[in-house]
């Protein structure tokens, strides 16, 4: 299939639109339709897709790659499968007209149209690394920004756990099903001779004798039973097998659940001892176990960058990993992602996202990072006073100004022990803030620098400006439950870490449609009603700018 343009970008003398009575067009244009046609359809960037197509020019020619993507976001925005969304296109003028495609005789889609495409971006992603759907929502956020008139200044980022649709196992269901589905593929090839003393495997009924219909107390007895069998599988089969995904599975569980002893034999890890990255369902490979905020979750985690002022906000940039990936390792890469400003933009974050590290990387790149907090144990503000001499490794002063006579560095642990006179720290109103430790004829404390850079960070945060912008932060908390009730994102029917992006990167991308569109409307209505606006403004006593303002 080779790449082409969608000539079909504006309406002609011909198209069907202009057959329709004038109260359908008028109730069309006074409808989401128009500004979807108008401002989002234009944003898609077709070209950005043309590698997922031949350079060919003799093969059939593809359907119009703005109207697939801009499709897909209307079929989250309005919480549609394929078939409806299909349907809508084929019924409602509406749609045809969003999507620009009332000049085609026949409508450019199938009941394959979308999962075609969706496959042909797994597959360049997979190949290449390359997410063509981030760059494009992405992208159209950038666009959808400056329509809004939005401060580019001002960021605020939060992240959500997303559930993968696959069962929850235990231990015992992972390895049987492993080992299962490994006999089975055996046994479609026809040999049989390899599943010697694993027959019973291929029983149907074996799964919930084996697994449900023993004693409790015979758990641990069946998981080495079934540790045993995998492990005589993998011997047998060598690497004959290696290229079947059911041969690299059964290889990973045994991998992650069982160890050689001493003498030998292949047994059993204790629970304590499995990764949270440990397969947890065969079905989908890449999820990974973790616990937050006391809760446990299996699959996803994804991660929402806002920009926003009082003209709304867009989610301009994102991203979606295993769940194993930190909120600390989201902002750095955030930051490394965004660059080196030419202006100063601020960063809010919540304090899962801070650490030191993370705090000097901003800083080298012109960006302001506020988070409500630092992870781990807090110092005291006042140790932000130390000064300490890194060339010389000297604590030159302490807080109350007082130069230590001398100062010991630990390399292996970076520690500095600064050593004062007994008197000088009895007599001291900071010394139980300082941590000073009196000694018989002396005084010391132990300091690090990156304590006192912990030390300089909260007492910035402590500020009033900065508990200001730390409270702008809460807006960006709403995303996640958006995204749980209205875009169903627990339980997209797809699996794995590649194909689940591309689902929730449509919903990121209906998100900002419909922010878009509802900013749009709000303009639209100002602009053919302002006389009246202003009237009633005069007659409140309420001035045009904050009329806009709460708009």
């Amino acid at each position: 299939m080779s790449f082409t343009t969608n000539e079909s970008q504006q309406l002609n003398l011909e198209d069907n639109f202009f057959n329709l009575n004038e109260r359908t067009k008028k109730f069309v244009k006074n409808s989401w339709a128009k500004g979807f046609a108008d401002l989002v359809f234009p944003a898609i960037d077709e070209k950005r897709f043309a590698v997922l197509y031949s350079d060919t020019k003799a093969s059939r020619p593809n359907n119009p790659v703005n109207s697939v993507v801009g499709s897909l976001i209307l079929k989250e925005l309005f919480n549609l499968t394929d078939d409806e969304l299909l349907a809508s296109i084929l019924c409602d003028i509406r749609f045809q007209y969003a999507l620009h495609t009332t000049s085609f005789v026949e409508q450019p889609f199938s009941d394959r149209t979308f999962s075609r495409f969706r496959e042909r971006l797994y597959l360049h992603t997979l190949e290449t690394g390359e997410d063509l759907l981030q760059e494009e929502m992405e992208s159209m956020a950038e666009v959808f920004v400056k329509y809004m008139d939005i401060d580019p200044s001002v960021k605020r980022m939060d992240s959500l756990m997303v559930s993968s649709s696959c069962k929850k196992m235990s231990r015992l269901e992972i390895l049987y099903t492993c080992v299962a589905n490994m006999a089975k593929a055996i046994n479609k090839t026809g040999e049989d001779h390899l599943l010697k003393g694993v027959e019973h495997y291929l029983d149907d009924e074996d799964r919930n004798e084996t697994i449900y219909h023993r004693k409790s107390e015979e758990i641990s007895s069946r998981l080495q039973q079934v540790i045993d069998d995998a492990a005589v599988l993998v011997a047998q089969l060598g690497d004959a097998y290696y290229e079947l995904p059911e041969y690299q599975l059964l290889q990973r569980v045994l991998m992650e659940q069982a160890e050689k002893n001493s003498e030998g034999n292949v047994v059993l890890k204790d629970k304590k001892q499995i990764s949270p990255s440990s397969l947890q369902n065969p079905s989908d490979p890449d999820a990974t176990f973790r616990s937050k905020a006391g809760k446990d979750n299996k699959g996803y985690v994804g991660n929402l960058v806002e920009t926003f002022d009082k003209n709304g906000a867009i989610i301009t940039s994102y991203d979606y990993q295993q769940n194993s990936h930190s909120d600390s390792s989201f902002c750095k890469e955030t930051i490394e992602k965004l660059g080196v400003q030419e202006t100063q933009i601020t960063l809010i974050a919540d304090g899962a996202y801070a650490s030191v590290e993370n705090v000097e990387l901003a800083t080298d790149n012109n960006i302001d990072l506020v988070t409500t907090a630092l992870l781990g144990k807090s110092p005291d503000v006042i140790q932000a006073d130390f000064q300490i001499d890194s060339q010389t490794r000297e604590v030159t002063k302490c807080p109350a100004g007082n130069k230590p006579y001398k100062t010991s560095y630990y390399n292996a642990t970076g520690v500095y022990r600064a050593s004062f006179n007994k008197k000088t720290c009895e007599n001291c109103s900071l010394r139980d803030q300082c941590g000073a430790k009196l000694q018989k004829k002396s005084a010391f404390v132990m300091v690090t620098e990156n304590m006192v850079q912990r030390a300089a960070y909260l007492k910035k945060l402590s500020s009033e400006e900065y508990r200001i912008l730390s409270k702008k932060r809460n807006g960006v908390e709403g995303l996640p439950s958006v995204l749980r009730r209205r875009y169903n994102v627990d339980h997209m029917p797809v699996r794995g870490l590649v194909r689940s992006k591309i689902w929730f990167s449509f919903k990121i991308g209906a998100i900002n449609v419909k922010r878009m569109l509802s900013r749009a409307l709000i303009l639209r209505f100002y602009f053919f009603n302002k006389d009246k606006i202003r009237y009633f403004a005069t007659f409140f006593k309420i001035t045009h700018k904050s009329i806009m303002m709460g708009a």
